[in-house]
Parts: C-alpha cells; structure tokens; sequence
C-alpha cells in the first residue's frame, strides 16, 4: 500500500505518458525502481500468502462452527487480491502487461448474453486502449482498496467473535493463559513483519520489476500470456472451449464458496486433514494430480483430437461440453474410489479431491508459465 501510494507521485495513466512515466521512476526517481520492484514483487508474494492461507482454513476444516460467513468472505477476499494485481498488471502499458490482459479480458466475451457487455463496461471500448487503463487504475487506486478495506475489516473482527484462530478440541481443553496484546502479540508481528520485509526488499533489490517494450497494439508477442496466477485458466483454455473451461472455474469457486454447506461434518475441527484416513485421503488426491495432469496435457497435445474426432459436432459440444463432462465425471469417480478404497467419509474424500484440485491448478500454471513456447506449443524450458 505504502509503495502503491509513492508510485502514483509519478505515474501518468496515459497511454502516451504511463511507459515513459514508468522509466522516468526507475531511471531518475532516487530509489524508484526498488520501490516499483518491492511493490511488483509483494503484489505477487500476496497472491500465494492468500492462497496458502485458504489452503490451510480448508485443511483444517475451520470453515465449520459458527465459520462459515466469513470463510465466504476470506474466499471473496482471495478474489480481490487476483483483482487487485490483474488491474495493476496493465499500468506499466509494456507488451507484457498490454497482451497479457488483452488475452485475459478477450475470455469475457465468451460468456452468453451480458458478456460483451461487460467486456465493453471494464475495457470502455471494444480493445485495450486508453479507456481500459483508466478503469483499471481507477480500479485499482480506488475502488478495490475501499471494498477490501472493509472485507479485511469484517474478516478479522469475525475471526475475534469467533474465538480467534481455530484450535483443536484437545488444546482447548486446557484453558489458555491470557497475556495483553501489547507488548506479546505486538512484539511478534512487528518481528514477523520486519524478517518479510526483509526478505522482500533484499529480493527486490537482487531480481527489478519487469518491463518490456512499449505496447505495441499491431504487434503480438508469441506466445502472448497472460499473467502467472492465470497461466493455469490459461493452459486449460487450451484443452477445452473457453466457456467450458470457465464454467469448471465457476463450479470450482463455487464449490469453495459454499463449501460449509456441502460439507457440515463437525468432527476433527481444526486439525489437518481431518483425521488419518483424511491424509492419506489428501496424499492419494495430490499423488494422483501429479500423475494425471502431466500425462492428460501431452496426450491432448499430441494424441488426442476430440474436435476433430466429432467434426460434424458444434464446437461448443465437441470441444466444449463434451470435456467439461469428461472432467466432472472425472473428479466424481476420484471422490467415489475415495469413499470405497480408503473408507473415507464424505468430508475426508473431499479432503483429497481438494487436494487433487490444488496440485492440478499448480501444475497447470507451472505448464502454462514454463513448457509453452511459441503458438502456445509444448516446449521444454532448458
């Protein structure tokens, strides 16, 4: 926040002045160019801290008594953050940032009936131009901090009203000693912060904030992607129609958001997984992504040619419908071999089909980011 605020001093959105604005600050700003990296850099860094720390709520089944109102509201919060680095990521206007969300944005469209229309309300024309960098900034410098300000400010205070981090029955059982904020809590989060901070400046220091060459509407990049954190939606673009692959999406973020409702088992609240079959439950699920995903990209890559096999079909049923089935009967057969195999119940299999999602996701991106080469081919990255 504190480096976003110094940034805007001497940034222009302007698409004629946010390029050279962004060199003028690295070049001739003392100690511009370590502020934009620190802020690139713990923008990232905040992407896969919320991440971990829906990872761990999840594991820990902490969703459960009482939790389940601000669990939908962490997992809104998981989306700002997404929101607050897509909006930011087009600000430098190099080629990265302007194909990158020319890519991302492009996906909207496919949505029926309101997706063109959304498509023009977020870019203010019918392609990334000036309009598009001016609602994204407005975004991102105003509108996006306001509402997860006041997220954040709910969510934590629900986390006090609920008794604060979730424990396991058994540590609950001895009454904790009480000890004031200030200084034992005080002290550690200050030290915490300060060992990241650290560890965020040194890197910042070593590894710049990228920028490439300036936005070139007439020349595309190749391959033209989109950011990391949607590499994976981006790899699975390329397995399945757009629309089905953000409808899985949309099942996923769904299931997630709703899950208390889908799994109201109370039993081993707070601890991992559940319980032993839990884990190994998790093992299995991850353990079979990591087998899975890599064979099923280079089978459909090199093998597989459903559009082709159903040529006389609609693109949307062949290459659409037709793999989005495929998929959800695949993670249903995985939950049912869950329940019979391991005896899990219901709350454990969903343990490993979670587990199976979240390795597949960062399987996915780390294809997407590294093993995909020009026209979006397989390539090896060394």
């Amino acid at each position: 926040g504190i480096t976003g605020v110094m940034l805007m001093f001497r940034y222009e959105p302007s698409i004629d002045r946010a390029y050279s604005s962004i060199q003028v600050l690295e070049s001739q700003v003392a100690f511009g160019a370590l502020f934009r990296a620190i802020h690139h850099w713990s923008a990232n860094l905040l992407v896969i801290t919320t991440f971990l720390h829906l990872l761990r709520v999840f594991l820990t089944g902490s969703y459960q008594r009482g939790r389940a109102t601000n669990w939908f509201i962490g997992t809104l919060l998981f989306i700002l953050v997404l929101a607050f680095n897509f909006t930011g990521y087009l600000l430098p206007w190099d080629q990265l940032a302007y194909w990158a969300i020319t890519v991302s944005t492009s996906l909207i469209g496919y949505v029926p009936v309101v997706g063109p229309e959304i498509g023009r309300l977020l870019l203010a024309d019918a392609q990334v131009g000036q309009g598009a960098l001016s609602n994204f900034y407005a975004a991102h410098v105003a509108v996006l901090p306001v509402v997860a300000v006041a997220f954040l400010a709910y969510h934590f205070w629900k986390v006090r009203k609920d008794g604060g981090i979730s424990q396991p029955e058994e540590a609950m059982e001895v009454p904790p000693r009480r000890v004031p904020t200030i200084p034992h809590l005080v002290e550690r989060e200050v030290a915490v912060a300060a060992i990241v901070l650290a560890g965020v400046i040194l890197f910042a220091m070593v590894v710049p904030a990228p920028l490439g060459e300036l936005a070139n509407p007439e020349r595309s990049p190749n391959p033209a992607k989109s950011a990391w954190y949607f590499a994976g939606l981006q790899e699975l673009l390329l397995h399945m129609h757009p629309l089905a692959a953000m409808g899985l999406v949309v099942l996923v973020l769904g299931g997630l958001a709703f899950l208390p409702r889908l799994d109201r088992r109370e039993e081993g609240f707070a601890v991992y997984f559940r319980s032993g079959v839990g884990r190994k439950a998790a093992v299995a699920g991850g353990l079979l992504a990591l087998y899975l995903v890599p064979v099923l990209v280079v089978l459909d890559e090199f093998v597989l040619d459903i559009g082709g096999w159903l040529g006389g079909w609609p693109l949307l049923i062949s290459t659409g419908l037709v793999p989005l089935a495929l998929t959800v009967v695949g993670l249903a057969a995985v939950y049912g071999l869950l329940r019979r195999m391991l005896k899990a119940s219901h709350s454990e299999a969903v343990v490993g089909l979670f587990a199976l999602l979240s390795v597949g996701l960062v399987l996915l991106t780390v294809v997407g980011v590294y093993f995909r080469g020009p026209n979006m081919a397989l390539v090896l990255p060394f």
